[in-house]
């Protein structure tokens, strides 16, 4: 497909902005455009990838280290150990958006990646700015800097109004993961 490619944030506290990013790939895939979604900060096993799997070659995924905890719940070696593997696996995700390999990247929890200051926000903006004419690029996360948005084209802020955490329900297998 041979189109001008466009810069997604899906951003905001509530509950679905990997679910639309995920989305949006799978109908990219299903009419011929090559996939990959590229997790940071996840290590959970989660219905989609299992289901994603099926779709290969089209549809790709690789994830990074995680400790299986929240940020907020590492301690600092965990910290400094997911820090190195971001920056690691965006180094080579930045190569793989400039080569044009692929022409939708979704880039999942990517902001949550600068809010924890692994990554500035001047190297996600640089990307964005690298990429090739028609590579689609898709940013997910809480909190999206205003430059951030200011560079893409979408941007769509999913408001958390009520959840069930907020009673104590856990998460649940093949709703929340």
């Amino acid at each position: 497909m041979n189109q001008k490619g466009l810069v997604h944030i899906y951003t905001g506290d509530g509950k679905g902005k990997t679910t639309a990013a995920v989305g949006l790939g799978i109908r990219a895939c299903g009419n011929g455009m090559r996939v990959l979604l590229v997790q940071f900060l996840k290590s959970r096993n989660t219905g989609e990838l299992e289901i994603l799997k099926k779709l290969e070659p089209g549809f790709k995924f690789m994830r990074g280290f995680a400790s299986g905890k929240f940020s907020w719940n590492m301690t600092p070696a965990e910290l400094e150990e997911a820090a190195r593997e971001a920056a690691r696996m965006f180094g080579g995700v930045a190569e793989i958006v400039k080569s044009g390999e692929y022409e939708l990247v979704i880039l999942d929890e990517l902001i949550g990646v600068v809010a924890l200051n692994f990554l500035s926000v001047g190297t996600v903006l640089e990307l964005i700015k690298s990429k090739p004419e028609g590579v689609e690029l898709v940013l997910t996360g809480r909190n999206a800097p205003e430059v951030l948005v200011e560079a893409a084209d979408y941007v769509s802020e999913i408001k958390a109004v009520k959840h069930p955490y907020e009673r104590g329900i856990a998460s649940r297998k093949g709703i929340e993961y």
